[in-house]
């Protein structure tokens, strides 16, 4: 936090998450066609524009709700302001350094970070988080869905449908386990939800940023923490692989039938 204005300590730091949170292979496919993007995969268009799309998002986020926060933003110059809250908006993507005390923060805030920290960055690589990937495909299912189309169409190119369940099996497993294991704190615990939910998602994401409190959760709340740290960096990864190398071709079909949505 004594660093909050140095550009110095904070943008090497950025530049070192943002190059690992994209992710193995996209940095050797950036390596080889980095002038021809047109030739780049499916995957690495992904990666490459949600990055940039969630790191644009996240520090104008941060700066527009924290800009006159007394206790975060409020007292740096306009020059300091941006640069803390882009610094912040890298952290998120797993990586755990802070130049502002979150604790201070808005709970507003606390929750668009909770999101940019689910999300997290780039498969197969340093980041956390279930992978702007998986968000991606289901951005794009939802945007195909709105429009009445059949098929899920990415840069040019149709999106696998077993992906399209690859995703959505990996989120909803997601999502119960933070929502478990954020309700089992609050059983264990007197601090709010607003708190709790930041402790849990950041563990899930292996993050590492918190708001306090984690040294003031009992033994069996540290060690649900360390749980979620461990399932979270090896869970994402390993049920996807699990999911895609179990597909088996099907003999017959059931009828089809479809029930009332909404």
């Amino acid at each position: 936090m004594g660093f909050v204005g140095d550009p110095w300590i904070c943008l090497p730091i950025a530049a070192a998450i943002i190059v690992g949170g994209l992710g193995f292979p996209v940095l050797f496919e950036l390596g080889r066609h980095y002038r021809r993007p047109l030739h780049w995969t499916m995957n690495t268009k992904l990666v490459v524009v949600g990055t940039a799309v969630l790191l644009a998002a996240g520090t104008v986020f941060i700066c527009a709700l924290e800009w006159s926060n007394p206790r975060t933003l409020g007292v740096l110059s306009t020059a300091d302001k941006l640069l803390a809250g882009f610094f912040q908006s890298v952290m998120t993507r797993t990586a755990g350094f802070n130049s502002l005390d979150f604790g201070q923060m808005d709970p507003a805030t606390w929750l668009g970070v909770d999101i940019l920290m689910f999300i997290g960055g780039g498969p197969a690589g340093t980041a956390g988080g279930l992978k702007i990937t998986t968000f991606a495909v289901l951005f794009f299912i939802l945007v195909t869905e709105v429009q009445g189309g059949t098929a899920v169409n990415i840069f040019g190119k149709r999106l696998s449908r077993s992906v399209h369940r690859q995703a959505i099996t990996i989120v909803l497993l997601a999502v119960a386990l933070v929502i478990g294991s954020t309700m089992a704190l609050m059983l264990m615990t007197d601090f709010g939800l607003d708190r709790l939910l930041f402790e849990t998602i950041s563990a899930f994401a292996t993050v590492g940023l918190s708001t306090g409190i984690t040294a003031s959760l009992p033994p069996a709340g540290q060690l649900l923490l360390v749980f979620l740290m461990f399932i979270g960096r090896l869970g994402p990864v390993t049920l996807a692989s699990a999911l895609a190398l179990r597909a088996r071709p099907v003999m017959y079909e059931f009828p089809k039938e479809r029930p009332l949505i909404g």
